[in-house]
């Protein structure tokens, strides 16, 4: 999946890869730290790469977040059961708060299902969009910044 993301990102003109980073960086698993890899492999200045990687995750997890608190009072239901996952994420949730649940949490789901998961819980709405944003932007700089070492490294060879 990841290499058809980078061969529709480098199909697109020059001027519009940033379009096809920032659609990647918009899909679950894929996120800003594999879109902005992408854009790098592309050949996007790594800057451009990681910022549009970063804005493309952070609207899709703003509009999860934003309708996952539109409809958390009609849907939330103490008694639900919930997945192994889901489980897992409100154990961690509980531990480590909304902070340590947003820089953390991409390693177990995507930022956007986590997020949806924390506002679900009651976590407040603002917190966990400003704790996604830092997460996100961390994400996307360190892979991001890996990749350009990465291909800077290969290209010296």
């Amino acid at each position: 999946m990841i290499e058809s993301l980078q061969d529709f990102t480098g199909s697109l003109p020059t001027w519009l890869q940033w379009v096809g980073v920032m659609a990647a960086g918009a899909i679950p698993f894929i996120e800003s730290y594999f879109g902005s890899v992408i854009g790098v492999i592309a050949g996007l200045p790594t800057p451009l790469a990681i910022a549009a990687a970063v804005v493309g995750n952070i609207a899709t997890m703003l509009l999860l977040v934003l309708g996952a608190h539109a409809v958390r009072g009609r849907t939330a239901r103490p008694d639900r059961e919930r997945s192994p996952k889901r489980q897992r994420l409100r154990r961690t949730f509980d531990k480590y708060g909304v902070a340590g649940v947003s820089l953390l949490g991409q390693t177990i789901l995507p930022s956007q299902i986590t997020s949806a998961a924390l506002v679900s819980f009651g976590a407040p709405k603002n917190a966990v969009i400003l704790w996604q944003v830092i997460s996100i932007v961390l994400w996307g700089t360190a892979f991001g910044v890996l990749a350009t070492l990465g291909v800077n490294l290969l290209g010296d060879r």
